[in-house]
Formats: C-alpha cells, sequence, structure tokens
C-alpha cells in the first residue's frame, strides 16, 4: 500500500460553503480528447450596432427608446423572470409532495458601458469603477424594498452560457426568499462563525494565502484564487482580505482595487485560449433582511466552462448529474496557468 498522493490519486474535496463534496480524478487530465469541439467565434463587434438592443437610443424589444448613456445604464428588465405584483396566498401545510408558493421579485439589466465591443477586460479601470458604484447603488435600492431580501448581481458572459446579447452586460435579480445556493452558503457560513467566533471566509483566504499554490492575483484589499473545492476547470472567487460584508462598506481605495482585480483576472481568462472567456459570475454577499450578517464575507465566484482549448467545454453529465461534481485538472494546476498569464490583454500585445 502507498502513501496517498494529492496531485496523482482520485480523492474528494469538501466545499465548506455548500456542505458538499467534489470528485477530482487527477490522472484522467492526461486521456486523449476525442469529443465535440465548436467553432471560434472570429467576428469583430462594432463600437455601436444599430441593431442591437441594448446600445444607446436604440428601440427595445417593448418599443422603448434607451437614452444616449454615455457610461452604465440599468432598466427594468424587459423579459423578467419575476414579477413585483403581490399576489394572495394560502400555505397548505398538509402538502407533501406538490408544493408552490408564489416568488415576488424585480429583474434588472445593467449595461457596462455604451460600447458594444468592449467586455470587463478591454475597459479601463475607471469605466469598471463606474459598474461597481452602479452595483452598491442597486444593492442599495433594492435592498431597501420592504419584501426584497436578496440581491443577486451576476453577469453571463457569451452565447455558450447563454446570453442572449453580445453587449457587455449584466443582470440584477431581486426577491423575497434567499435562492437555494445563497440559502446553503448562509448557514454554513452561520454555523461556522456560532462555533468558533469567527468568519469562515476569513479564515480560509489567511489559510489561502499563507499556501500560495491556488491564489492567482493578490493586491492589498482583494485576493482572486481556485477554490480547493473548485467544480469548473478554470473557477476561480475573489475574496475581500477585509472584513466586508456587503458591496456597499466599500472604501474608495477598495472600489479601485476591486475594478483592478477584476480587468486583471478576465483578461488573464481572454489569453489563457486568446478567445473572449465565456463565464458565470455572480457576487454573494450579505442578504437584505435587515440583519447584520456578520457571518458573511463579501466574495464573487467566476464559473467558466473551458476546459482544453477556446472549444473544449466542460459538460456536467452522467456522474456528475447521477453522483456528485467531478474535475480533473486540479485547482493547484489550473490556478499555476492563470497565475502565470499575462495581464495584458492579448489583443494589444
Amino acid at each position: 500500500m502507498r502513501n496517498f498522493d494529492i496531485n496523482e490519486d482520485p480523492h474528494r474535496r469538501y466545499n465548506p460553503l455548500l456542505n458538499e463534496w467534489v470528485l477530482v480524478s487527477p490522472h484522467r487530465a492526461k486521456r486523449p480528447w476525442q469529443g465535440q469541439n465548436e467553432t471560434i467565434s472570429t467576428e469583430k463587434l462594432p463600437e455601436y450596432d444599430p441593431t442591437c438592443y441594448l446600445c444607446p437610443g436604440n428601440v427595445r424589444a417593448n418599443g422603448v427608446n434607451n437614452p444616449n448613456y454615455e457610461s452604465s445604464f440599468v432598466f427594468e428588465n424587459d423579459f423578467a423572470a419575476m414579477k413585483q405584483d403581490e399576489i394572495m396566498y394560502e400555505d397548505d401545510i398538509k402538502q407533501t409532495f406538490f408544493k408552490a408558493q408564489p416568488e415576488r421579485g424585480i429583474s434588472r439589466v445593467v449595461c457596462f458601458s455604451p460600447r458594444h465591443d468592449l467586455t470587463l477586460p478591454e475597459m479601463e479601470v475607471a469605466g469598471i469603477e463606474n459598474i461597481i458604484r452602479t452595483w452598491q447603488k442597486e444593492y442599495t435600492d433594492l435592498g431597501n424594498i420592504d419584501y426584497i431580501n436578496h440581491v443577486q448581481i451576476f453577469e453571463n458572459k457569451g452565447s455558450v452560457m447563454g446570453c442572449s446579447n453580445p453587449h457587455p452586460h449584466g443582470q440584477i435579480w431581486a426577491q423575497s426568499s434567499l435562492p437555494t445556493q445563497v440559502e446553503k452558503t448562509q448557514r454554513n457560513l452561520k454555523d461556522y462563525f456560532i462555533k468558533n467566533n469567527r468568519n469562515l471566509l476569513q479564515d480560509y483566504l489567511k489559510a489561502e494565502l499563507v499556501k500560495e499554490d491556488r491564489i492567482v492575483i493578490e493586491n492589498d484589499h482583494f485576493a482572486a484564487l481556485v477554490p480547493f473545492w473548485a467544480i469548473w476547470p478554470y473557477e476561480t472567487m475573489i475574496i475581500s482580505k477585509r472584513h466586508i460584508t456587503r458591496i456597499t462598506e466599500f472604501t474608495a481605495e477598495e472600489v479601485t482595487s476591486y475594478a483592478t482585480i477584476l480587468k486583471q483576472l478576465t483578461t488573464k481568462y481572454d489569453n489563457l485560449f486568446n478567445t473572449s472567456f465565456p463565464y458565470s459570475s455572480g457576487i454573494h454577499q450579505a442578504p437584505t433582511d435587515g440583519g447584520a450578517h456578520e457571518e458573511w464575507q463579501f466574495h464573487m465566484h467566476f464559473y467558466p466552462p473551458l476546459l482544453r482549448s477556446a472549444t473544449v467545454k466542460k459538460f456536467m453529465v452522467g456522474y456528475e448529474m447521477l453522483g456528485e461534481s467531478q474535475r480533473d485538472i486540479t485547482p493547484e494546476k489550473s490556478a499555476a496557468v492563470l497565475r502565470e498569464l499575462s495581464d495584458i490583454h492579448y489583443k494589444n500585445k
């Protein structure tokens, strides 16, 4: 019997945020690939597209004209996932198999800039700072509505992630309930805080900064890393170093540091395969239910699907759908690959 080698032997890793496990099979990273390849989009987008629903001055699908905005622009989603209507409802506590309850909420779209062709890594830091200030305002405004208990800020980048419009934008969904993933995170952060009188993600980040092998980028206020329990091949997480429960607590310096690390990380993503790197990203922070939520620590997840090249994706199939999440390339290897990539966008080299 030989000793366990985490870099070679199959093993499971624990995710304390969700109380779940992921199967890691590092030896499988050496297998040949004969699966599906996608066509790389080489289309060069214009600065302004007269047919785009999100460009300044254009008419959206519902007939409303966009203003000639010059920075970020927020509007109510024309095809919102939730409605603001208050609905009468009586919970049937006797129901076992067919439980349902209405969900009230607001969905908004955030256009990052008037430029149709500029994604986050191609924007100036000042432009990303403006987006962050927009997120702060929306979190405050939506969170102050009496029935809103959670504000989810997120971005789907790329058609492979279901993005229906190439104009760089994100979304904000605010709702009365805590969504499932947030509820799980809330429960585990709270349990750790009660047991240890400390913050789980602060303790985790301190441990990662000591080990260093999963750190991708670090500045005075934030660190970007590949989580020990990462599922997606190049999954990352940005965590604030200071104990910050929500985006509205940032100092001016922290806004700049956050904008800088967002630009650096997304630039590394694009440089990995010399393509506009698709991902789903989102901010996790304290609920807006009026509680202090000292157990929370501001963090942002990036879930990109690309695996071996700009045309090879990881699919959640088979064992992942029936058993648990699984990955081949180790988080340490992914972090090393990302860490060595340039901070200068490949289009500017």
